[in-house]
């Protein structure tokens, strides 16, 4: 976590000469984050090699929402040769480790983040590609293609598309909305201040599509347990306001089976590929909510594929179970 070499030119270019550069974190990408400490104030500078991530669709995604009232972190400077942006801080509490230390606020805080979607349902979709079914296809066959063979399995890959074909049309919308795609308990922030109340990180792989999608990823987090209990209230809470019928929940646990599938198989990616064995580990949570959503009958074909190719005992850490 050495800064980019480039790092103090620009800051010092932009009127943060001198300032400290400190580590703040890493994520599955190859984006990298800094905390700039100067004098009574503090940035975050996110570093996005060129060669490796584009950081153009995080900045244009954070101007439109900011321009929507939504809390996306002001673009203080940017420099896209050097792959650098410089942000508006945030701070530290993160709403997981808000809830953790204090769990009487979950409902509270879950309630504030489902109220956010809310509000996105009221925008019609930025400029970004579609989330369709050619997408949700291609990313739920990371399962297949990652996962099994970690764990020794030989699997029916053409059994495997064809189930997802036949439940995939439930997760089809009229009207998209933006789906940031990564919005959970780790990526959103209790900001100080006027307006809205939690602050939104990691939105640069948005696209347009169900407004589900994005209550899976807030409901059905890989990286925290959430209780069915409050999974079955924000959902309520979700339908009640915005009036979503049962297609909608049909749609809810398609993309949960999707979404968790194509988990298993990024997080098996990222420990053989990427040498990050971490996510290895949080693979049986996600199964958790996979099997949950594989109850549900409107996945049937899928739950019959998974019944017939993969045993509940290879169900877990790749890294831990072998056929």
């Amino acid at each position: 976590m050495n800064p980019p070499a480039a790092a103090p030119a620009f800051l010092a270019a932009h009127g943060w000469g001198g300032a400290e550069i400190v580590p703040l974190a890493g994520d599955a990408s190859f984006r990298r984050y800094f905390r700039a400490l100067d004098v009574g104030r503090s940035a975050v500078l996110m570093d996005s090699p060129p060669k490796l991530e584009d950081q153009r669709p995080f900045v244009e995604l954070a101007r439109w929402l900011g321009e929507r009232g939504f809390r996306a972190p002001a673009i203080l400077a940017e420099d896209p040769a050097e792959g650098l942006v410089l942000l508006e801080d945030f701070g530290d509490a993160r709403l997981r480790e808000t809830v953790e230390a204090a769990p009487g606020s979950e409902l509270q805080l879950y309630s504030a983040a489902i109220d956010v979607l809310i509000r996105l349902r009221d925008h019609p979709a930025a400029p970004v590609p579609p989330y369709d079914r050619s997408v949700y296809l291609r990313e739920a066959m990371l399962l297949p293609e990652w996962y099994c063979p970690a764990v020794g399995l030989n699997v029916d890959v053409n059994g495997y598309r064809a189930a997802w074909e036949a439940v995939l049309g439930h997760a089809e919308h009229g009207d998209a909305v933006t789906v940031l795609r990564d919005y959970h308990a780790e990526n959103l922030m209790l900001v100080e201040g006027a307006g809205e109340a939690l602050g939104l990180l990691d939105f640069q792989d948005a696209l347009a599509g169900h407004p589900a999608y994005d209550l899976v990823s807030l409901l059905q987090d890989a990286r925290r347990d959430v209780d069915a209990s409050v999974e079955a209230a924000m959902l309520a809470r979700y339908r009640e306001i915005t009036g979503a019928g049962d297609d909608f929940l049909a749609a809810y646990h398609v993309l949960g089976a999707q979404r968790n599938a194509k988990i298993v198989g990024i997080f098996t990616r990222l420990w053989q590929r990427d040498g990050k064995p971490r996510y290895a580990g949080l693979c049986p949570r996600v199964w958790a909510y996979l099997e949950r959503d594989l109850a549900e009958p409107v996945l049937a074909p899928v739950a019959e594929w998974f019944d017939a190719n993969i045993p509940p005992e290879l169900r877990g850490d790749p890294m831990q179970v072998r056929a």
